[in-house]
This record gives C-alpha cells, structure tokens and sequence, in this order.
C-alpha cells in the first residue's frame, strides 16, 4: 500500500487528484499509477487505469495472480476494468471519504480489503476540503 500511497501523493504534487494504485503480482510490483486526468486532460485516468495501462497489455489469464492496491475504493469505471481482467483481490488504502462499488467486486467473487489507513484518509480528507470541485468532477459531479 505504500507504493500507491507515494504515487497518491505524486499526483497531489503534480496538481491532480490523489489517488494511487500499484498492481503486485507474487512480491513484484508490475504496473504502477495515479489519478491524471487532469495532468494528462483525460476523461478515465483513474489511479486504477493508469495503473493498468502501465502494466502494458497482457492476456486475461495473467491476472488471475495480481493484487490490486488502491488508495481510494474503486469508481464503477474502475471496477469494471477489475471484473473485465478477472484480478481476484483489491486491496483498499480507505474508503470513509468515498465509497465505490466493493460490494459489486465482493459479489462478483472479488476478495476486497480496506485496511482504513491513516495517510490514505488524510490525503484525500485535505484534497477534497481544497479542491472540492475538482472531486466532484472526478466523481462524475
């Protein structure tokens, strides 16, 4: 959880939206990423997809050993790109300042944890307090 923790906080320096995700698959991370959609002007550059972008292309069955590490609970957009690639766990920094869709991951045979972390909270509790319309916009407000 550290890894996407410190790409969170890149993001944050960068003027973006906090939130960081890395893709561990047995004890190395392979794809690595944060929410830039305001960095890079797009509409879908969740931390989650900019993660699995950065894993490059792979076929569904290599994911079926991947751990997903996000530091915020996953939007319905990222949630779909989690079922499509079959990742079987996420594993959830906080989700007290926003609750996505994990009991559609669970329900979908997903193993989901949210660890309730301390720095995770604090980042997005301070971004969204000093850039609330650029949350809501990247909530799809």
């Amino acid at each position: 959880m550290q890894a996407a923790l410190d790409e969170a906080r890149q993001g944050y320096a960068e003027g973006g939206v906090p939130i960081g995700c890395v893709l561990v698959r047995g004890d190395k991370i392979v794809g690595a990423g944060h929410n830039r959609r305001v960095q890079k002007n797009s509409a879908i550059l969740h931390g989650e997809m900019d993660a699995l972008e950065a894993t490059g292309r792979k076929p569904g069955s290599w994911y079926k050993d991947v751990t997903l590490y996000t530091t915020l609970s996953p939007c319905p957009m990222c949630t779909g790109a989690i079922l499509l690639y079959g990742i079987p766990r996420v594993v959830i920094g906080e989700n007290a300042s926003f609750r996505g869709e994990e009991a559609h991951l669970a329900e979908r045979g997903v193993n989901v944890k949210v660890l309730d972390d301390a720095g995770c909270r604090q980042l997005m509790t301070n971004f969204m307090a000093e850039k609330p319309e650029l949350w809501n916009e990247d909530i799809g407000i």
